[in-house]
């Protein structure tokens, strides 16, 4: 009989924001910091973010993100919406229809997420500008 793979252990203690100051955080002498790590690492990256952001308004099928997320391929998304199922993030519906239908979208936890995720964004698209400025003056007139 096979047994069960051993289940992760949650650390003693993880610190929430407000708690202790980032240092804290992200030392090594925090029990949490791999796990912040790893969590950070998933919803840090740039698919994940764009996935949970486009899910923020409701369930949308995987070609309809497909077709919303530029430059993702279908590999990619499928990765990116199986580690977001995985942590929790993203619930996966399959209807049993002819043709099959499935619809992805947020759990509370990644709606969570979602309200710093659309934060982000709302600051990227209002200092885009002063962005591009800063890279135009370090580039120099050559680049």
């Amino acid at each position: 009989m096979k047994s069960d793979p051993p289940q992760a252990q949650a650390p003693e203690s993880i610190h929430a924001i407000g708690d202790t100051d980032g240092v804290a955080m992200c030392s090594t002498s925090n029990p949490a910091s791999r796990v912040i790590r790893e969590v950070l690492a998933r919803v840090g990256d740039k698919w994940s973010l764009l996935v949970i952001g486009l899910l923020h308004d409701g369930p949308r099928r995987f070609t309809d993100i497909q077709r919303s997320v530029d430059g993702i391929s279908h590999r990619m998304l499928t990765q990116t919406l199986r580690s977001l199922e995985r942590d929790g993030l993203v619930t996966r519906t399959s209807y049993p229809e002819i043709p099959p239908r499935v619809e992805y979208a947020t759990t509370p936890l990644g709606r969570s997420l979602s309200e710093p995720v659309i934060g982000l964004v709302g600051w990227a698209a209002t200092n885009h500008r002063e962005i591009l400025d800063a890279r135009a003056a370090f580039d120099g007139p050559d680049a």
